[in-house]
């Protein structure tokens, strides 16, 4: 192994190999004299042990400046050693250290491994024999350098689900990475480095250099430093949910002195984080994306102390006396005085043979942002007439050949905005087809056409697609509250004046006084957003009532 690891991927490496450790110790004792203020040695002393260590650098980020090598070594000499070193780091300069009776060698490994210089043993004085030559492949290399990425990298496939799932994941969570196919040069180096064959897709490299192979989502947001362990295990105030609703409550409940912590199974920002443009919010005249929105609300929760938990999937909520206590996936809970539930919804799945077989490979729920670049110069199919649709529709004609909307109804005008729908008609690139379903999708590995129906007339015609956004409506993510709040036949949660709709306080209310207006049946837990019946379904009024259900938290503490 080498004897000494690179620290941080900022700093540059100059790495030398030789199995004699007295030769070692005096070559890398002389780079240190003259290099060692700006460049980082590493020692190794065997070819595979400085592969090893090349392999690490490259995960980590670490750029490799100049590699020198003993041409005499066992097992694996000078020359093999730099061949398999020219495909982990293929910018590094190449130095071979020879005896006088190897020069022959050393001159033809200049063609063999695209040597840049070779030097006889013994090399003093250093100053004349050693630091010139080094000197001059460093500058060489500083003017020609492609730098590694530090950042998060992420090698995957263009049609691995998982693959454009981890992307997603990362964006949405505002975690800076660096994309690479597996088909090209560098993602096979860095799988290689990795020892990964591409079989299992997504390869994931944080920035300390860890090869995480198809990582769960938990996983991914520890090794990124999104916090996902709670700091204790009792709050004032759990919010499940970290769309408008669930930040908006956050802000409003950690600004207001209230321990609070914030669960969110995924990303925050919920559907809305994922709109390219809202121009409709107040206060933002020229609109924001939600991903900028989303940033925003997040960073101001924090600054007022709120906890925010990433990749924590909710399973449960029980009472407990005056504690209510929400537990998760894993088994483990968190308990709070109150809750809220701002669990947001969830795109409706398109019903259609094949669609599911091809979800991430093609076929998109949501605007899935990541994959707009991929959508240059192409067809591109949107499924769905709300605001969602012509938001994703205005955003990918930028860049898309052509972007066609296909709507059962008989105009966007039902349930589009008219901002949104006069944008789409000043789009030339975009086209609307009313009436028209989407009955199946086709594709091996991934989409190639679907077959579209016009409702009206019966006629089905089979087109090229190879990206199709769906927006067919929403159902709330409360499947797991069954048993413990009311819901009406679609899911969505009952609250305040519906629970009371008959003049009588709901089954098991013990309480002398009715549910608040965003309360449950269940005393100290609330909702907020697209999760409760009848609400507005726009991100100012879940962020509203996310700072309601927070005055009303506040109200059941002082009554408690």
């Amino acid at each position: 192994m080498p004897r000494e690891q690179a620290a941080s991927p900022a700093r540059t490496v100059i790495l030398t190999v030789d199995d004699d450790p007295g030769v070692s110790r005096a070559v890398a004792r002389d780079l240190r004299r003259q290099y060692g203020a700006s460049y980082r040695i590493v020692r190794a002393e065997s070819g595979a042990s400085a592969l090893d260590a090349l392999r690490e650098l490259k995960l980590r980020g670490a750029p490799v400046a100049v590699i020198v090598a003993d041409y005499r070594m066992p097992e694996m000499n000078g020359i093999e050693f730099l061949e398999q070193a020219l495909d982990i780091h293929p910018g590094a300069r190449r130095v071979l250290l020879t005896a006088y009776a190897d020069t022959d060698a050393a001159i033809d490994a200049i063609n063999v491994v695209d040597l840049d210089h070779y030097l006889l043993k013994p090399w003093e004085p250093p100053e004349e024999k050693l630091y010139p030559v080094l000197d001059d492949l460093l500058s060489a290399w500083r003017a020609t350098v492609h730098r590694p990425v530090t950042i998060t990298k992420v090698v995957g496939h263009r049609w691995s689900a998982r693959s454009s799932a981890v992307r997603e994941f990362l964006a949405r969570n505002q975690v800076p990475y660096r994309w690479y196919s597996s088909e090209d040069p560098e993602g096979r180096r860095l799988l290689s480095a990795a020892g990964q064959e591409g079989l299992r897709l997504p390869l994931v490299i944080p920035p300390d250099g860890t090869a995480l192979v198809e990582p769960e989502d938990r996983e991914l947001a520890a090794r990124v430093g999104l916090a996902t362990t709670p700091a204790t295990d009792f709050y004032d105030l759990v919010i499940i949910g970290g769309g408008p609703a669930g930040l908006g409550a956050a802000v409003y409940g950690a600004s207001e002195g209230l321990r609070t912590v914030l669960v969110e199974r995924s990303a925050t920002g919920g559907q809305a984080g994922q709109s390219s443009r809202i121009e409709n919010y107040l206060g933002f005249p020229d609109g924001v994306s939600g991903a900028q929105l989303t940033d925003r609300a997040r960073r101001q929760a924090a600054k007022f102390g709120a906890e925010i938990l990433t990749a924590r999937e909710v399973t449960g909520l029980e009472i407990n006396g005056a504690s209510r206590v929400v537990r998760f996936s894993d088994g483990s809970a968190v308990a709070a005085h109150a809750v809220i539930l701002a669990t947001g919804v969830s795109y409706r799945q398109l019903d259609a043979p094949h669609v599911s077989e091809l979800t991430g490979c093609g076929v998109f729920y949501g605007s899935a942002l990541t994959e707009a670049a991929a959508c240059q110069d192409q067809d591109v199919y949107i499924v769905g007439g709300a605001n969602s649709a012509g938001q994703a529709a205005i955003y990918l004609a930028r860049s898309a050949r052509s972007v066609t909307i296909l709507v059962r109804q008989s105009s966007l005008a039902a349930s589009m905005s008219h901002y949104l729908v006069q944008q789409v008609d000043e789009t030339p690139t975009i086209s609307v087809r009313a009436h028209t379903v989407v009955d199946a999708a086709h594709g091996a590995d991934h989409l190639e056409q679907i077959t579209v129906r016009d409702t009206a007339t019966g006629h089905t015609e089979r087109v090229d697609a190879q990206w199709m956004f769906v927006f067919i409506g929403a159902v709330p993510r409360t499947d797991w509250l069954e048993g413990m709040v009311l819901r009406d036949p679609r899911g969505f949660i009952m609250t305040g004046p519906d629970l009371t709709a008959d003049g009588h306080p709901p089954a098991g209310w013990e309480l002398d006084r009715p549910p608040y207006h965003l309360e449950t049946n269940v005393p100290g837990v609330f909702v907020a957003g697209d999760a409760r019946a009848e609400s507005a379904k726009r991100v100012a009024s879940a962020v509203g009532e996310g700072a309601m259900a927070v005055m009303l938290v506040h109200r059941y503490l002082e009554q408690s």
